[in-house]
């Protein structure tokens, strides 16, 4: 069972099923180069807060046969989650700007002006990876689902091609499931990864 925070801003009610640290396994498939990439990887996901309007993540993975062994290790991610919503007088930004106003904070009633006609919110999900590529995920979370897909991505010159992706989570028998496919490496968007995260705390 999860507890939803007390101090919980009311943009991140929506996204509340997420918060916590979950581990666990998940298996990568991918063909391209003429080569299959597969195998099992252990994952460990974390949201988090700080009483912004927004949830922190963060993700490691390895190779499974690798265990911890830095060698092994797969590229690490780290962002910030969020309702969609235009910014308003209590929004700092861009950069170190501060706040034009300090109206009060935002009410339940504010995000649920917020839902779509499915029922739904608009979500915005930005993506850092280790390797320097950043990804700017649109979606909707409705309920414990999520799915969003990429709005931009930005890379080094140097990386490897990589030029889309979607993202699905969500919440079965309080387990955190997500798939992730990729256009990378000359190839569609196809399948690339998925997981079966349990919560660790």
């Amino acid at each position: 069972m999860f507890d939803l925070p007390a101090d919980l801003p009311a943009d991140l009610v929506p996204l509340s099923w997420l918060i916590g640290v979950w581990e666990g396994t998940g298996v990568i498939e991918y063909d391209a180069a003429g080569r299959t990439h597969s195998g099992q990887f252990v994952h460990r996901v974390s949201f988090s807060h700080d009483g912004g309007d927004y949830l922190n993540y963060a993700a490691a993975a390895w190779l499974a046969e690798g265990g911890s062994d830095p060698a092994q290790r797969l590229v690490p991610e780290t962002g910030y989650w969020r309702l969609h919503r235009p910014a308003g007088e209590a929004d700092a930004g861009p950069a170190l700007l501060p706040a034009p106003g300090s109206p009060a904070p935002r009410t339940a009633d504010d995000v649920e002006a917020l839902r779509t006609p499915r029922g739904g919110f608009e979500i915005e999900a930005a993506i850092v990876h280790a390797d320097g590529v950043a990804e700017l995920y649109l979606g909707e979370v409705a309920g414990p689902r999520i799915e969003m897909s990429t709005d931009a991505v930005v890379r080094p010159s140097g990386s490897r091609a990589y030029s889309g992706a979607t993202r699905m989570y969500g919440l079965v028998d309080g387990h955190l499931l997500w798939a992730w496919d990729i256009q990378a490496l000359g190839q569609e968007l196809r399948s690339h990864a998925s997981a079966r995260l349990a919560r660790a705390d």
